[in-house]
Order: C-alpha cells, then sequence, then structure tokens
C-alpha cells in the first residue's frame, strides 16, 4: 500500500513539476517575444531622386518601383532635399525608428548598385537592406516641384509639388507602405473643394516647401506599423 501511495506521489510530483517546467519556459520565450517586438524599426534612407519623363511619354512619369504613372512637371535644382529632409524630419517624430546613417546607407546603395548594374532595382535595394541590417528601406522621388511666384495674399503662379515614396521590406523585397502627393494650390474662387486645405496653410498662398509640408502630413496618416 505504502509503495502505490509513493508511486501515485511521485507520478503528481512528476506531472507538477513538468508543468512548472513548461509554463516557465512558454513565459520566458513570451518575455523574448515581447522584449524583440518593442525593438526599433531600422530604416535605411536611399538618397530621394529627381524624375523627369523618359522621351515620348509626356508629361508622364513612370514610377521605377510600382510603374505607376503620374503627371510630371518642372523640378527645381535641389527640390529632392527638400522633400527627403522633410520625410526625414516626419520620421523623427515617430516612436520606435531608428534610422540608419544617410551617408553610410549611401555609400552602400551607390556600392552595390554599380555592382549589380544587369540586376532589378528591388533586388538591388535587398542587398542594400541586408547589408545594412535594416528593416526597411524608405525610395523617394520627386516629380514636380516649383515655387510660388508672389507673396502670402497675392502670387502670379502658385507652388506646385508631386513626389511619391514607398517603404520596402528588406526580407523579401516587398512594398509595403505607397505615399503619393500631388497638389497645385489653388483659391477658392478656382476649387472651393479647397477650403479646408486653403485654411490648414493660414489662409495663404504657401511656398513649395510648406505645401511639401502638408502632403507629408497627410501621407503620414497612413504610415504602416508605428505609433506617432
Amino acid at each position: 500500500m505504502l509503495n502505490y501511495f509513493w508511486k501515485k506521489f511521485s507520478y503528481i510530483a512528476g506531472f507538477i513539476l513538468v508543468t512548472f517546467l513548461t509554463l516557465s519556459i512558454t513565459a520566458q520565450a513570451m518575455e523574448k517575444n515581447a522584449e524583440i517586438a518593442k525593438l526599433p524599426m531600422r530604416v535605411a534612407i536611399i538618397s530621394f531622386q529627381p524624375l523627369i519623363p523618359a522621351e515620348g511619354q509626356g508629361n508622364t512619369i513612370i514610377c521605377p518601383l510600382c510603374g505607376i504613372g503620374s503627371s510630371s512637371g518642372k523640378i527645381l535644382e535641389g527640390s529632392e532635399k527638400i522633400v527627403e529632409e522633410v520625410f526625414v524630419d516626419k520620421l523623427h517624430k515617430l516612436k520606435d525608428v531608428e534610422l540608419i546613417p544617410l551617408d553610410k546607407v549611401q555609400g552602400v546603395y551607390k556600392r552595390i548598385a554599380s555592382e549589380s548594374l544587369k540586376e532589378p532595382l528591388l533586388n538591388i535595394l535587398k542587398k542594400v537592406g541586408h547589408e545594412l541590417g535594416s528593416d526597411v528601406l524608405a525610395v523617394g522621388y520627386v516629380y514636380r516641384y516649383t515655387e510660388r511666384e508672389g507673396y502670402n495674399y497675392s502670387v502670379k503662379h502658385p507652388a506646385s509639388v508631386a513626389f511619391e515614396i514607398h517603404l520596402i521590406k528588406t526580407i523579401d523585397g516587398s512594398i509595403i507602405w505607397r505615399g503619393f502627393f500631388d497638389k497645385t494650390q489653388k483659391s477658392l474662387m478656382e476649387d472651393v473643394f479647397q477650403m479646408s486645405s486653403f485654411f490648414k496653410g493660414g489662409g495663404k498662398w504657401m511656398t513649395a516647401r510648406q505645401l511639401t509640408e502638408q502632403g507629408m502630413n497627410k501621407i503620414f496618416e497612413t504610415f504602416p506599423g508605428l505609433e506617432h
């Protein structure tokens, strides 16, 4: 009888021990996963580029990544840097984002691009992302950027801006987000439906940078998976 109870006790004790160890391992795994989830998203920004239509395409520009056509126009020299700067400023305001130094990103991109001239762009970007250890790459194009001609309350020609930004997942080269903005500011007499936008700009004729900032705010409303 004593042996019977001892065996039963041993069985119960063993069962409790195994259950405890299983729960402990599970808890540790969940804690580790939570820590991984808290890691910042590492973002590599490829220097933004101005794009003009290819011969025979009129004023239509084709995005090198998604293949979608958009209306183009004049691009002021250096405007791609302004759009990129506004984008970076927005990223700095997000939580859980780590930006890889821009000069490091550009150095790796130039080297890999020169070594892989015949490869598709997405393949090149995947290689760049893997070498940098980034989670995603941001690639931006400017299609139109013209400054207003005039003043806050009176213009001869308004500012006009068009740009596009993609986020590309390093692990598989998939495009996980597309932010697109195309706008030429109009007066309320020309387009009453722009009333909200017009007054967001202070009821003034915006500069190209101000229009860019307004557009960046708009596209960031759909920016994926990050806390503002």
